[in-house]
């Protein structure tokens, strides 16, 4: 049988994005809206009356439970992503993409199932496991396959992808919400089986990781691999020059093990660990998630919106999302990722900012026409950034051996985030209306600062290089200088010998004090 689907070099890279990767972020799209377009449903009320805030007597008791089951699924993807830790690097990306789509159509099929309160909570718990499993690995793995120049458009479909499925969630929920019964928000619920069965039965027929297999010792399945994904011989030059880098890599970071994150060691692994971290609190602190979650509510009950108004507009919000994911795609090479986060971070600020100040005029038919805008325009603004970089750049700045673990640990940061502002947000709404904006708008300008003197430079780079850029880097501030002076194509010869002590004696790699950098 032919390996592969007989499909070699470019072919084979774009049948792991139309196969896996799309699917795949489909679907971790798609979940993160459906309930949010369902939660003012009449239907969806009558089943589930104590999330039913307007109609409540006690509508902070409401809000409460309805954060509750909103955030059952970040904390369940909180543990889903968690696992990996352990599951991705024992088992491999394939098999642990695999687990997590099974795990998906397990919570789904509950959830569209659902007939209480706790059966609900309990079924977003495990639809969120397996999200956090797919969510943590599918990036991780279309990363290790892709080459260096197209690592970046590859993984950057993400947000493109993202954005579809959280329009599709939202178009299905309104679509059925025409319906009578129960099946208005039970069939949107395992829609999303369809999406995860598409992943489980094409990741079978793709390629490992390369990296993985390396690093577990099968060189003649990461030779073949290899010579697949760069379309030539398994004796080519290429694929032995990367085995032998991918080879010194893992000999300069030493032993793999959770506790190695919080060591600096040679190649400043736990200064890395640091950023893969920051940057996925970021994705959270944008405010996005506040969006996503209760898109319909926002339009509905904070800005005095019609609810199929509202509806059809939280649909179309998230084909902003596909729009802003091209553009990313088209530039994340070209401009890099640290001008990408930097505009979009200034542009996420400016547009929530405004949001407050106009969402407070309820009584001004202008004013929420410019709320809505602004809404519509940070959506823009956040994908072009903050939508797939995060996810992409946690994975090119960890070392090899720890790449699983830093990996799985940010992403783990970024639903600890999630599961609060889901829990507080119904309430910080109920009490502070859309004022409640401003906190995410100072959060997204205190970013700039910080992504511009920490985040160093990844575009361009092979995974291998970045170990250099930091093993060459003295500390916080400084790994951005570095970037900016070596060389690409330098990640050979990586020793802790003669070789990196010349390296940093080299008057083109003099690093300036860190005031004037």
């Amino acid at each position: 049988m032919t390996r592969f689907l007989g499909l070699r070099g470019n072919s084979l890279n774009i049948a792991a994005i139309l196969g896996v990767l799309m699917p795949g972020i489909l679907s971790i799209g798609y979940n993160a809206s459906s309930l949010g377009g369902v939660l003012t449903q009449k239907n969806f009320e009558a089943q589930f009356p104590e999330i039913d805030i307007a109609n409540a007597e006690n509508r902070s008791q409401a809000s409460k439970v309805q954060g509750t089951v909103v955030a059952a699924y970040t904390i369940g993807g909180f543990l889903g992503t968690l696992s990996c830790i352990w599951l991705g690097d024992r088992f491999g990306r394939r098999r642990t993409i695999m687990a997590g789509s099974i795990v998906q159509v397990i919570g789904s099929t509950f959830m569209a199932a659902a007939w209480s309160l706790t059966h609900l909570i309990a079924s977003r718990i495990i639809l969120g496991l397996g999200t956090g499993v797919l969510l943590a690995t599918i990036p991780l793995w279309q990363s290790e396959i892709s080459p260096a120049e197209k690592r970046g458009a590859h993984v950057g479909m993400k947000g493109v992808f993202s954005g579809f499925g959280c329009a599709l969630a939202l178009f299905l929920d309104f679509g059925m919400s025409f319906t009578h019964g129960s099946a208005a928000w039970r069939l949107p619920f395992g829609f999303v089986v369809l999406l995860s069965l598409a992943v489980l039965a094409f990741i079978i027929l793709l390629p490992e990781s390369p990296r993985w297999l390396i690093r577990e010792g099968r060189m003649s399945e990461a030779s073949e691999v290899l010579a697949a994904l760069e379309d030539t011989c398994v004796d080519d030059p290429s694929v032995e020059a990367k085995i032998k880098d991918v080879q010194m890599s893992l000999e300069l970071s030493g032993k793999r093990s959770l506790g190695r994150i919080f060591h600096m060691g040679a190649q400043r692994t736990f200064h890395r660990a640091i950023l893969a971290g920051m940057v996925m609190l970021f994705l959270q602190l944008t405010g996005s998630t506040v969006i996503t979650f209760y898109t319909t509510a926002i339009f509905e009950k904070n800005l005095a919106l019609g609810n199929s108004t509202s509806t059809v507009l939280a649909a179309v919000y998230q084909l902003v999302g596909p729009i802003g994911g091209t553009v990313c795609v088209l530039k994340i090479e070209g401009f890099g990722r640290r001008v990408l986060l930097l505009g979009s971070a200034i542009g996420n600020a400016v547009c929530l900012a405004l949001v407050a100040g106009l969402g407070t005029q309820t009584e001004n038919p202008l004013a929420m026409r410019g709320a809505v805008f602004f809404i519509f325009l940070f959506h823009f603004s956040y994908i072009i950034g903050f939508g797939a970089i995060p996810y992409l750049y946690a994975t090119e700045i960890a070392p090899l051996h720890l790449r699983t673990t830093i990996n799985s640990f940010s992403i783990s940061i970024s639903w600890a985030i999630s599961i609060l502002i889901t829990n507080v947000t119904p309430l910080a709404f109920n009490a502070m209306g859309q004022t409640y904006f401003v906190i995410f708008a100072g959060f997204n300008a205190a970013m700039v600062p910080i992504i511009y003197y920490m985040f160093p430079e990844t575009a361009g780079r092979s995974l291998e290089e970045m170990d250099r850029i930091f093993s060459l880097s003295r500390g916080m501030l400084d790994v951005v200088h570095v970037a900016r002076l070596l060389p690409h194509g330098q990640s050979r010869d990586l020793s802790l010998g003669k070789d990196l002590v010349s390296d940093l004696k080299r008057p083109e790699l003099q690093l300036r004090e860190v005031h004037s950098a």
